[in-house]
């Protein structure tokens, strides 16, 4: 259809929202529309509107100051309607050792830790006029 998008983001202390600097799942979902705002801007020049959520799988836990890559991209289009797909990533791992909080890895291989699908619109008289 077109490019994934993607966004990188560190996770800060304010992210943190449960024991031991644990994320919250919804971070993930913040970050999913963002990506898909990004590629409703790409495509039709608008921000358009996430109207719903298909799928959310949370696959592995995110601390703070763990580097997450969000990735999108629009699967399908109907008239106004884009459907997406997501994931995110782990690509570096922050306080993996207590005694040293500072210390941090970039992962050999990223680390899968949320995927979902969605459908976003666009009215289609705010869309990029297309041949």
């Amino acid at each position: 259809m077109n490019d994934d998008v993607v966004i990188r983001v560190r996770m800060s202390q304010a992210d943190a929202h449960y024991g031991g600097d644990l994320v919250d799942g919804a971070r993930m979902l913040a970050l999913f529309g963002d990506v898909a705002t990004e590629l409703l801007i790409r495509l039709d020049g608008d921000e358009g509107l996430f109207v719903a959520y298909d799928m959310v799988e949370f696959k592995a836990p995110v601390y703070s100051g763990d580097y997450i890559e969000a990735r999108g991209r629009i699967t399908k289009i109907g008239n106004t309607s884009r459907k997406m797909s997501f994931e995110a990533y782990k690509v570096i791992e922050a306080n993996i050792d207590p005694k040293v909080p500072s210390r941090a890895r970039v992962l050999d291989k990223p680390l899968l830790v949320t995927r979902a699908t969605g459908t976003c619109m666009v009215p289609k008289e705010l869309q990029n006029k297309r041949d």
